[in-house]
This record gives C-alpha cells, sequence and structure tokens, in this order.
C-alpha cells in the first residue's frame, strides 16, 4: 500500500487537522484526547447534595474512611492509575483507612467510581494498646475485638 494522504503506517495514527493530514505516535495522540485540563472544573468541585445521598450526617462526619478498589484500573486514564496507587489500592478488594480530610477527599471524588467508601465503625468501642494485636477489619467496615480468654487464679479450697 502506498504511504499517501489515507494510507495508516505502523507507528503512527493518522488525525486529519482542516486540510492537512498529520502523523502522531499512539501514546502522544492518547494523552492528547485524555487529558486532566479537558475534564470540566464541575467535576472536582463538591456538591450540597453529596451528603443526603450517600447518608453522611455533615454536622457529624466520621473521622476514617475504610477505602476498597471494587473495579479494575485497565483503560483508565493515567491520573486515575496515579491516585489509586498513591492511595494504596493497587489490589482489589482490600481496604485501606484514610483521613477524612479535605486533601484525600479531593483524591477519593476523583476515583469514586472505581472504589467503595465506607465509614470505620467500631461496634466494641477503641481497642486498648493489648487489644490492638487482637482486632481485624470486616468488609462492612467494623473494627472488631476479638476477644480472649484470660486465665483465671484457681483458689485453694480448704476443707
Amino acid at each position: 500500500m502506498a504511504a499517501g494522504r489515507g494510507a495508516v503506517g505502523l507507528g503512527a495514527v493518522w488525525k486529519v487537522l482542516g486540510r492537512r493530514t498529520e502523523g502522531v505516535a499512539p501514546a502522544v495522540w492518547a494523552r492528547q484526547m485524555f487529558t486532566r485540563s479537558r475534564i470540566p472544573k464541575e467535576v472536582f468541585q463538591p456538591r450540597p447534595g453529596d451528603h443526603e445521598k450517600y447518608g453522611g450526617d455533615p454536622e457529624q462526619p466520621h473521622k476514617i474512611h475504610v477505602v476498597t478498589r471494587i473495579k479494575s484500573v485497565i483503560g483508565r486514564p493515567y491520573w486515575e492509575k496515579m491516585i489509586i496507587h498513591n492511595l494504596g489500592l493497587d489490589k482489589a478488594h482490600q481496604p485501606r483507612l484514610h483521613k477524612n480530610i479535605p486533601s484525600v477527599n479531593s483524591k477519593l471524588k476523583v476515583v469514586k467510581h472505581l472504589i467503595r467508601i465506607q465509614p470505620l465503625k467500631l461496634p466494641y468501642g477503641l481497642p486498648t494498646e493489648e487489644e490492638m494485636s487482637d482486632t481485624f477489619l470486616t468488609s462492612k467496615g467494623e473494627l472488631i475485638i476479638r476477644s480472649r480468654l484470660k486465665s483465671v487464679e484457681q483458689k485453694e479450697i480448704k476443707s
């Protein structure tokens, strides 16, 4: 096939700019199409209806998020992959704890379609230092404290 205006070469994607055709490398072409600057600024701004939609209380927000990645990042833009990696969510269905602060929340909002965010629930209260090794996190976001049996001192029986 002749390398003319309509031919597609093996290392390039042909773009029509006005009347002329220009070859661009595939990685550069993809980056031009999916840049962060093309996303509208409204996506990153907080919306007032978010609290009612997700059942949160704006007066008493929870202090810690339990964040779990539930969807793959294959085929997602590079900035979403970078945010997922920075949050420590490289493995799917592995919960991670993050503070409920604006800097973390802005990152979570960008990738909210790939993750599940739950508040950390403490049904048995905060664990003590001794109980920390006996705690585990459930898939529902509850921090459970396993109670260990403690040895009881036996008393002498005098007859």
